[in-house]
């Protein structure tokens, strides 16, 4: 069954991560040319767009075989800072997602890009933070057993708030620019929804009336 839904799972990925940067980042090139959201070799992937992919890949594979859509959720959750990280290294690698201009003794001068320019190595803080600190903060929360939604829920307010907080060092989108106020860009503004819902699952989790929940550390 790990093997099935680890197929979901990746699945869940590819499809939502791409269709996610059309609708969020890519809607020009969708209006220019439909035919481009399946040009996956020209680059383009969201993360918001691959967790609502994944979210939708683990409910059909939860009805498949019967377990509850947040067992599984909860199951998973600790896992993703993972591929997160191992994500964000690839970034830094490939020299791409750089982070903005500075000043600072650890700016890094990309040779792909046209400005030569120190610029903040944001791929890097996403890698600590999302990646290592999150698997940390999640692995040691979801060793004991807890409520059901809490394990989630933790996942999401972290994430957004981690996405939020490198954000602020992240070049935004060329294409894009900032969204709202001249400083907020289109990853914070959807992350923003992440950390609100993961609050209100975490209420939910807790309600004194709410059971706790003993799979999470035996799944």
């Amino acid at each position: 069954q790990l093997e099935d839904l680890v197929m979901y799972a990746a699945f869940g990925v590819v499809l939502g991560g791409r269709i996610g940067y059309s609708l969020f980042y890519g809607m020009d090139q969708v209006k220019e040319n439909p035919l481009w959201i399946f040009k996956l070799w020209e680059g383009g992937m969201s993360f918001h767009g691959g967790l609502l992919g994944v979210m939708i890949a683990i409910w059909l594979y939860s009805r498949k075989i019967h377990r509850g859509f947040v067992v599984m959720m909860d199951f998973i959750a600790p896992m993703v800072p993972i591929g997160l990280g191992l994500g964000r290294l690839g970034n830094f690698i490939n020299q791409e997602l750089w982070g903005r201009v500075t000043t600072s003794d650890w700016g890094m001068i990309f040779p792909n890009d046209s400005f030569g320019l120190p610029r903040h190595p944001s791929q890097l803080y996403e890698f600590a933070l999302e990646g290592v600190l999150l698997f940390i903060i999640l692995y040691l929360y979801s060793a004991k057993p807890r409520p059901r939604y809490a394990v989630s829920a933790m996942f999401l307010v972290l994430y957004g708030c981690f996405r939020f907080f490198v954000e602020f060092f992240r070049e935004p989108d060329a294409h894009i620019g900032f969204d709202l106020f001249d400083w907020l860009t289109r990853g914070q503004l959807l992350s923003v929804p992440m950390v609100i819902i993961g609050i209100i699952l975490m209420l939910v989790a807790y309600h004194k009336d709410h059971p706790i929940h003993q799979e999470n550390s035996k799944a």
